[in-house]
């Protein structure tokens, strides 16, 4: 059997079956979860035998939740949904509230992330001199860096050459390309990989590589295991000389720390180049395989010191847990980009530190602007702030749009989506539907001088709940290309009018409304 016969094998879709699902990993899991919510429901049941004493709990426990909610650092739209819960069920309620913010399950992580952000932070240096050229211009960009630095390291860059793709196929192509340049080593980081064309093309590179000597490391969120990859999928890739693990896999426990995904998507080739976007490594990316319409996603690819910020970021994830990791020996200075214009800034958002850095980002970004804010997104699950600045720029005299989906993956979130329509456009943002299919890109681009392409939705679970990264963008040439894209993009989009918001399908209301007050849980 030849090599690439061996790697079709390794990369051969799962099969489906009853008999699978019912001996597989994810069926243990949910029947040990639902004996779990089942003993809750029995304890439940003892005490309503002994019902004045099961009120006293109740009100003694509404009062402190509520007490506790008005003085948390929770958004207030959260703080909203948990006062209802509890109002409908006040003791499940209150119970349910202390479960996720006690840090049952991820404390430990937590403790452990930070320790690698604290040992690692000492890598790479902010060079003055680059934030002195934009101090005085306005933009704020200098802020912004000095921001972004209280929760990690990410330095501002410059002699940083971006290119951008507009499609996950031209991205697919470039990224083979450079991969089989690779001479010492190849880091990826993917919220989801799943066995297919894309991902078997990319295999058969890494195993070449791997036997030529190049380092190799995989790291893929432990969703993946449930529903794409085979259990163990690591294993087999080591047995191509690939190292590799999943993040956080799923495991029979009731846990608050499954909320807490990584939802990266961060490839390192050499330390010299390095690709970010919404991009994951899966069929539907390239639209190999249709799903939702025509898949609308986006990318980017940089060349120069701003690479070494993102291989910063994937070793501070490979080595959560490890006592003595090795930053240096990866970190080395990398050559200036020729004729590269403007500035990059890498950036990461973790849901453990307390700091809502991506979303921070985007407004920023919606209130400094002066001329427009063009946004990309695959969801609109907003929280009062983002509503608020979006609303506020476009009532400023800002040209605010957004492009979603016209075909969506998620009829929940199509439907909660929709509920933000009218008291956006009332404030004139324009929104407008992507007729073709779905899109899944991040992207944010301002006056011609700011972009952010990155992992970064506008919803709920990427503001608060995942690991998240993306690329800002200043002065660079390649914003302008991105403007262009988003304007070939509005062509095949309809607005959504006063009259398209009438005419919405009563059901699709009716699921928006109802649901709406769990959103900030989604």
């Amino acid at each position: 059997m030849d090599n690439e016969e061996r790697i079709v094998r390794l990369a051969k879709p799962i099969r489906k079956g009853l008999l699978r699902l019912i001996f597989s990993r994810f069926f243990l899991i949910a029947l040990l979860l639902v004996l779990q919510v089942a003993i809750l429901i029995v304890a439940y049941g003892y005490f309503t035998d002994k019902l004045p004493i099961l009120i006293t709990i109740m009100r003694l426990f509404s009062l402190a939740m509520v007490i506790y909610l008005f003085n948390c650092k929770m958004d207030s739209s959260a703080k909203l949904t948990w006062m209802f819960i509890i109002a409908v069920l006040p003791l499940v309620g209150a119970a349910f509230l202390l479960f996720t913010q006690s840090s049952i399950g991820h404390r430990v992580e937590r403790r452990l992330v930070d320790q690698q952000i604290q040992i690692s932070k000492e890598f790479l240096n902010q060079p003055e001199n680059i934030l002195e050229k934009v101090e005085h211009d306005g933009s704020g960009t200098d802020d912004l860096c000095r921001y972004l630095n209280r929760s990690g390291c990410f330095p501002l860059y410059d002699h940083t050459a971006a290119r951008y793709f507009p499609q996950g196929e031209s991205m697919f192509e470039a990224m083979l390309a450079e991969l089989e340049k690779a001479e010492k080593f190849i880091f990826m980081e993917y919220f989801i990989i799943e066995e297919g064309f894309m991902w078997g093309r990319i295999l058969n590179v890494l195993t070449k590589k791997a036997r030529e000597g190049v380092e190799i490391r995989v790291l893929y969120d432990g969703m993946c295991e449930m529903f794409t990859l085979p259990v163990g999928y690591w294993k087999l890739l080591e047995k191509e000389g690939i190292k590799a693990r999943p993040f956080s896999t799923i495991k029979p426990v009731v846990s608050s720390h499954y909320n807490y995904r990584d939802h990266r998507k961060i490839l390192v080739i050499d330390g010299k180049v390095a690709f970010n976007g919404g991009v994951n490594l899966a069929d539907e990316y390239i639209n190999r395989v249709e799903r939702f319409g025509h898949w609308k996603d986006t990318a980017i690819m940089l060349e120069g010191p701003a690479v070494r910020s993102f291989t910063l970021m994937f070793l501070q994830m490979w080595y959560v847990g490890e006592k003595e990791p090795d930053y240096e020996s990866w970190l080395e200075e990398t050559e200036n980009a020729p004729h590269a214009k403007g500035y990059v800034m890498p950036f990461c958002d973790s849901p453990l530190d307390g700091d809502k850095v991506g979303e921070t980002v985007y407004m920023d970004i919606l209130n400094r602007a002066t001329d427009y804010v063009h946004i990309m997104t695959p969801y609109l699950i907003l929280d009062g702030e983002l509503e608020t600045a979006l609303r506020f720029a476009a009532q400023r005299g800002v040209d605010v749009k957004l492009i979603l989906p016209g075909i969506p993956d998620k009829k929940v979130a199509y439907a909660l989506a929709k509920t933000h329509y009218r008291s956006l456009t009332d404030a004139g943002v324009k929104i407008y539907e992507y007729l073709p299919g779905f899109v899944h890109a991040k992207v944010f681009v301002s006056d011609n001088q700011k972009a952010v392409v990155g992992t970064i939705n506008l919803d709920y679970r990427s503001l608060y709940h995942h690991f998240e990264c993306a690329t800002y963008l200043y002065q660079a040439d390649c914003i302008r290309e991105i403007e262009a894209d988003y304007q070939q993009t509005l062509k095949k989009c309809r607005e959504v009018t006063d009259e398209t918001i009438r005419k919405e399908k009563i059901f699709t209301k009716i699921i928006g409304q109802t649901v709406k007050f769990l959103s900030p849980l989604m």
